[in-house]
């Protein structure tokens, strides 16, 4: 799997719990804010059942933590990323597992005159902590993210996450990182707490033109004990536009959010 494939996910939705009460709007139409203002905790895991350029399956298990911060008068959420690689790796496209690279990004709560829409930005650093060079970028990158959560109806809500990072440091033998992600988001409350959901990511390598488009429709069930609110869900997607190697022709993404009052 190409370098920068293993950077794709790092930026993936990370659900949230309900928003603080000056945010409005009911728990379940809530329950997949990436800005929400609550420690979070996150398990999640990318079953990648076909990976271009090679006959085999791949790996992503993601442990996320989220945190809500104050500076001075403006609100930031800070989430780090780290995830356990499982890829086919040259020459023999054997397995290999281990940590791949840790992300971690600040975003700025900006208020938007509407407590249901929640937007913020800011800065991101990938660092190269892989244990196996073949399971990270051996590069430190940095770059933007943005997002734009809108739950101004109690039915359906959406909104995306973008992102961007350029390497600048570390093993010059290895391929520079130059890469966009896009990730839309949508889900539709079915009642009970039962949502369906649609969350891919769209990836773009600047470096050498690869890209990953993949579509999916998935369900979750939010239920919520005392201060803890759980959120399980899994999405099967499949790819409608790929090109170079390392791409995801079809993969599952499921896991577990847990977010705490």
């Amino acid at each position: 799997m190409s370098s920068w494939k293993l950077l794709c996910t790092s930026l993936t939705l990370s659900a949230s719990a309900s928003l603080c009460a000056a945010q409005s709007g009911s728990s379940d139409a809530q329950a997949n804010n990436p800005l929400a203002n609550m420690t979070a905790f996150n398990m999640q895991n990318y079953y990648i059942g076909d990976v271009s350029g090679t006959d085999k399956d791949a790996n992503q298990f993601w442990l996320r933590f989220a945190k809500p911060f104050s500076v001075d008068d403006s609100n930031w959420i800070l989430r780090a990323s780290l995830p356990v690689n499982t890829y086919p790796t040259p020459p023999d496209g054997g397995h290999k597992t281990g940590l791949g690279d840790v992300n971690l990004f600040a975003s700025w709560l900006i208020d938007t005159g509407n407590p249901a829409v929640s937007f913020g930005f800011g800065p991101q650093i990938t660092a190269p902590t892989a244990t196996d060079d073949a399971l990270g970028t051996e590069k430190w990158s940095a770059g933007l993210v943005n997002v734009l959560f809108n739950a101004s109806s109690p039915k359906f809500q959406y909104g995306y996450l973008a992102s961007w990072q350029h390497s600048f440091a570390g093993d010059s033998n290895r391929d520079d990182v130059n890469l966009g992600t896009f990730q839309p988001f949508m889900f539709y409350q079915l009642g009970g707490g039962t949502y369906l959901r649609a969350a891919p990511i769209w990836v773009y390598n600047f470096q050498n033109d690869s890209y990953s488009v993949p579509l999916g429709v998935g369900i979750g069930q939010v239920i919520k004990q005392g201060s803890t609110v759980y959120n399980f869900f899994v999405e099967p997607q499949g790819s409608v536009a790929d090109h170079g190697p390392g791409q995801p022709r079809w993969q599952v993404f499921a896991g577990l959010n847990l977010q705490f009052n």
